[in-house]
């Protein structure tokens, strides 16, 4: 009897956390979604406090822009460098070589969270069909609905995707610094959209939170699929979302 009792107290101590560390997450993606779908309403409803900010934010950056040509070539290079099309082909990179290693989870991972993100943008691009700003001698053009945007969506999505890979093999200073990079990165790419006069701000913030949000709810899914098999709890804003595959996916090691 005695023999049984330690191994199944032990079995149970991570399940009696699984339940509260689940319905943290779940509440993380909850109320990273609301201002999203506060976003959303005001934007179909044509909120007039919304429509004045845009605009007056549009016009303002607008006008600096015209009068400042070295400054949008600079945007232009960073909205190109971290284009959907960038991040798609570093996600795309990553997952080839966690196949090659075998870590066919993180793969999964990493590939869904990057196609559900980009589809749901272009779900929301199709369902709100809001337009583009049409400013005079516009610096830059974009095809296509405006809301939200896709530059900020699949930053944040490819950001969040690549931090969470990278984390285990970091110290807790180089995570620190990791993670302020990818939000100054993710700003920038929101930043130039709406100073180029091709997105206004809520264009930019409802990308960021979309894609913040697809992140959360994707980590926190594989998190309780980690659990399910047995991995002990971890925190993955910290750790990464797989930190015992970092001996998988690090560089190959010569085993001769």
């Amino acid at each position: 009897m005695l023999s049984h009792a330690s191994p199944s107290g032990t079995e149970k101590r991570p399940r009696a956390r699984l339940g509260p560390r689940l319905a943290l997450a779940s509440a993380a993606a909850f109320l990273v979604a609301v201002p999203f779908t506060l976003l959303l309403v005001l934007v179909e409803t044509s909120f007039a406090p919304l429509s004045r900010l845009d605009r007056s934010v549009a016009e303002s950056l607008h006008a600096w822009a015209l009068e400042h040509p070295a400054w949008v070539t600079l945007l232009d290079l960073w909205t190109d460098a971290f284009s959907p099309e960038s991040w798609r082909v570093l996600v795309v990179l990553s997952t080839a070589w966690l196949v090659h290693r075998k870590a066919y989870r993180l793969a999964a991972w990493a590939v869904t969270t990057i196609t559900v993100g980009g589809l749901l943008g272009l779900g929301m691009k199709w369902l709100v069909d809001r337009a583009r700003p049409h400013l005079p001698d516009p610096v830059a053009v974009a095809p296509g609905a405006s809301f939200p945007s896709g530059h900020a969506l699949n930053a944040a999505l490819g950001a969040g995707v690549l931090i969470l890979l990278i984390l285990p093999f970091l110290s807790r200073r180089g995570r620190a610094l990791l993670w302020c990079a990818g939000g100054v990165i993710v700003a920038g790419v929101a930043y130039t959209r709406v100073a180029l006069g091709v997105h206004w701000v809520s264009d930019v913030v409802a990308g960021v939170i979309l894609g913040a949000a697809v992140v959360i709810a994707t980590t926190a899914a594989f998190e309780t699929w980690r659990r399910d098999m047995g991995r002990r709890p971890v925190e993955p804003h910290l750790e990464g979302v797989e930190p015992e595959a970092a001996s998988e996916i690090g560089p190959e090691r010569n085993t001769e």
